[in-house]
């Protein structure tokens, strides 16, 4: 029994496809490119000029929106709530983003825009920027402005660092400097420690500027009071200092200084430890016991 596709058989001539002449694609027609004379540069191309503005900053405005979080790109910047439907200014480059209101700078944070995010935003308005407000951070000095927290820390990049208790809830200045890390309340320093951020990375920290030239000032030498127990020693943050058994349940007055620890027993008698911990000394006056 023959099958349903045996009946069909293909026709003897197919019918071909004509294609009109008004279809058919030709080739652009070259023309030569005029020689530059002797005294003509060679102009860049478009593509040239693009490439080379790629990453330059922009600067442009922003609503804040009621949640106080604004986006720009895929960069998060949050304000709070409080600077709902107020017009701020952004300077974004690729390393750093730049809050400014009324023409002050109110915030600084690291930038995570691409080359790409900046032409987007100067093809939707944004306008070339000019100098950042805040200089970039060089050499080998840097200063960051921070608060400390309630447990007498502060954050430095992805780091932990203690300034201190008698520092909570004050604005200090961390000055990196080398291998250390100074930090500053009123100008004087108070606290010295090693610093846990690399040199190439301190540039990219929030809010980095570069630090004065001048040295910071170091504190005034403090001066507490102790009793001297009737073992002969007294107890400053946290060191225990013989003092000598003669001297038992004396009040003798010592001197903090960055290294030492100078106790004067009697005019004329003074006894110098080294000072090999750094810890706050909370209590000034001598105990009524020892």
């Amino acid at each position: 029994m023959a099958c349903p596709a045996a009946r069909f058989t293909p026709a003897a001539d197919a019918i071909g496809l004509r294609v009109p002449a008004e279809l058919t694609r030709q080739p652009p027609p070259s023309v030569p490119a005029p020689a530059p004379g002797p005294g003509d540069s060679a102009a860049p191309s478009a593509q040239d000029t693009g490439s080379g503005r790629q990453g330059q900053a922009v600067e442009l405005g922003r609503l804040v929106p009621p949640s106080g979080n604004l986006w720009v790109a895929r960069q998060q910047i949050w304000l709070g709530p409080a600077m709902t439907g107020r017009t701020v200014r952004l300077w974004a480059g690729l390393t750093q983003v730049h809050v400014l209101l009324d023409g002050h700078r109110i915030k600084t944070l690291p930038s995570r825009l691409a080359a790409r995010d900046l032409a987007r935003l100067t093809a939707a308005g944004a306008r070339p920027a000019g100098p950042p407000p805040l200089p970039p951070a060089s050499g080998d000095v840097t200063e960051v402005d921070r608060t400390v927290n309630a447990s007498g820390n502060v954050s430095l990049g992805d780091r932990i660092i203690s300034a201190g208790l008698p520092l909570a809830g004050q604005r200090v200045t961390l000055r990196l400097d080398g291998p250390v890390v100074h930090v500053l309340a009123s100008g004087v320093v108070a606290r010295t420690v090693a610093c846990p951020v690399p040199p190439e990375a301190r540039p990219r920290l929030r809010g980095a500027r570069p630090g004065t030239p001048e040295p910071p000032r170091l504190p005034e030498p403090l001066t507490v009071t102790r009793r001297v127990s009737v073992r002969g020693s007294v107890m400053v943050g946290g060191k225990k200092i013989q003092v000598g058994l003669s001297h038992a349940r004396k009040t003798v007055q010592v001197t903090v200084g960055p290294d030492t620890y100078q106790v004067t027993v009697e005019p004329g008698i003074t006894v110098t430890a080294a000072r090999t911990i750094s810890r706050d000394i909370r209590r000034h006056k001598a105990s009524n016991y020892g």
